[in-house]
């Protein structure tokens, strides 16, 4: 729809819905059935479930009209949301987090976070190659596909950069 900006190499599915404003990076997955409403932006590298939806007011009303009170809705880097996936307005994904299907998101979800379930609550960590990260006493961890390396350290997860 108009104003909505939709980066290179996207791959958009069947019956999607872009509405007004909403900002795609470069190399977005959007899979079948997605609604994505005025308030989201996507970053680069995004992968969007099939079904999955986001809202973009708190407290909707058919007679009232809430135009002037769409929240914003930012899904980070690299992040993944699971097919049925809900995501309540107003709250950030955290570079790539990854939301389980069927999950209702309805807070922040840090980065490399896998959350699941309704509420979403957080389970694990995630490497940026969609691997569950298994950290040692130490709080290190490496991810069996690209053997990046990661530490888990005051309840965050970074990438240890050589």
């Amino acid at each position: 729809m108009p104003g909505s900006i939709i980066g290179a190499n996207c791959n958009i599915g069947q019956n999607v819905v872009i509405s007004p404003d909403v900002v795609l990076g470069n190399n977005v997955k959007v899979q079948n059935n997605v609604s994505l409403y005025t308030g989201v932006v996507c970053e680069d590298d995004v992968f969007l479930g099939p079904s999955c939806v986001f809202t973009n007011v708190i407290n909707p009303r058919s007679a009232i009209p809430r135009k002037d009170q769409y929240a914003r809705t930012v899904v980070r880097r690299g992040a993944s949301i699971g097919a049925n996936a809900t995501i309540v307005c107003g709250h950030e994904i955290g570079q790539y987090a990854f939301i389980g299907a069927g999950a209702v998101v309805t807070r922040e979800v840090p980065p490399f976070a896998l959350v699941m379930g309704n509420p979403a609550r957080q389970t694990g960590w995630m490497s940026r190659s969609g691997h569950k990260l298994r950290f040692d006493q130490h709080g290190l961890a490496s991810c069996p596909e690209s053997g990046e390396r990661y530490e888990l350290s005051n309840g965050r997860v970074r990438l240890i950069e050589d």
